[in-house]
């Protein structure tokens, strides 16, 4: 063989060595063996350090995430999945549509190519499903224990109508609060794969693109005042941000809150909240009661949103207090989560 030509990639036996950092041959070779089989796009195929978009029309929304999930593929999904539909529901929760997305991979020397594949086919196949491209990336590669195996780091990039202004500030006084299906799902399907823990009905993460349900719900309310999805910290994280935010109170029925029957049995076993449990394909959104009705049934047609509810109203309230009214007559607070229930979960 030349000496300027590399052995085929073993992508059944292979791992990925330092090398595949270096920016020479052997990265060329990774790139072009292994992650061009699965993402496509122009922005991609013209070759440049940049992925170049038209000019849109409205305002531009960008958001960045990291990945960095243990273990790498659990029920229903694997890290490269969660990273798409994560950045890609990020700027969702602004009300934009995504254009595109930026994929980095930190890897670990070592790692196995099979798995590296298994990941890049899932990112593939997010971006195909949902419509939105990768139209630029880049791999670097760390030495053996400087890593977890496998980081990603996404960036996606959206583009959000001029009549739309979501923002969590706009949360107001008598608005209706509501969330687009059963909550904790995630946490529990990583918390199950992560310590082994059988229950009786497979519980399998929630993830998944937002986007078209939120065109969906701006389509019968062009005027939604708060979008947020409740991942890291769960529902309490989520909704104390918005009071913090508005500076308003919130009152919420947990008898109307949708949780898997599983995930609260295994809360029950495990000593866990489901509010604090992440989610990685539900969301919450806040609007005028006038609107309430015809969002929620925008919601509830739509594929993700089958299970959605009106869960509790936001009121007025200057110590920000998110109040849960039980099923049994009682009153407790649902404060911000103390501390990490389960980390690394995204």
């Amino acid at each position: 063989m030349p000496p300027h030509r590399l052995r085929p990639l073993d992508l059944q036996h292979g791992v990925v060595e330092l090398a595949h950092g270096s920016g020479g041959r052997a990265t060329h070779q990774l790139i072009v063996e292994l992650f061009q089989r699965h993402f496509g796009s122009p922005q991609l195929a013209a070759g440049h350090d940049a992925g170049i978009l038209p000019p849109p029309s409205g305002r531009l929304a960008v958001s960045t995430d990291c990945f960095v999930v243990s273990p790498l593929f659990f029920p229903g999904g694997c890290i490269g999945d969660l990273a798409v539909h994560g950045s890609i529901n990020d700027v969702a929760m602004a009300g934009a549509q995504p254009l595109g997305l930026t994929v980095g991979f930190v890897l670990e020397e070592g790692f196995p190519l099979a798995q590296l594949d298994r990941i890049a086919a899932a990112v593939g196949c997010a971006c195909e499903r949902a419509a939105v491209p990768v139209i630029s990336g880049d791999t670097k590669v760390v030495e053996r224990g400087k890593a977890d195996g496998v980081f990603i780091c996404t960036t996606c990039v959206g583009i959000v109508p001029s009549a739309v202004h979501i923002a969590p500030d706009r949360a107001g006084p008598s608005d209706v609060i509501l969330v687009s299906g059963t909550i904790g799902d995630h946490g529990t399907a990583i918390l199950s794969q992560r310590e082994g823990i059988a229950f009786e009905t497979d519980i399998v993460t929630d993830s998944a693109p937002l986007h078209t349900l939120v065109a969906a719900m701006l389509d019968a309310d062009p005027d939604l005042h708060v979008l947020r999805d409740p991942t890291r910290g769960g529902v309490a994280a989520a909704l104390n941000e918005i009071a913090a935010s508005a500076q308003v109170g919130m009152q919420l029925d947990e008898a109307a809150i949708p949780v898997h029957p599983a995930v609260r049995s295994a809360c029950d076993l495990l000593g866990l909240d489901p509010l604090h449990l992440a989610c990685e394909g539900r969301l919450l959104a806040v609007c005028d009661t006038r609107s309430a009705a015809r969002v929620l049934a925008k919601m509830q047609a739509h594929p993700l949103g089958r299970n959605a509810a009106v869960i509790g109203q936001v009121v007025s309230d200057p110590l920000r207090f998110v109040e849960l009214r039980t099923p049994y007559g009682g009153r407790r607070i649902l404060d911000w989560p103390a501390g990490e229930q389960l980390p690394r979960i995204c």
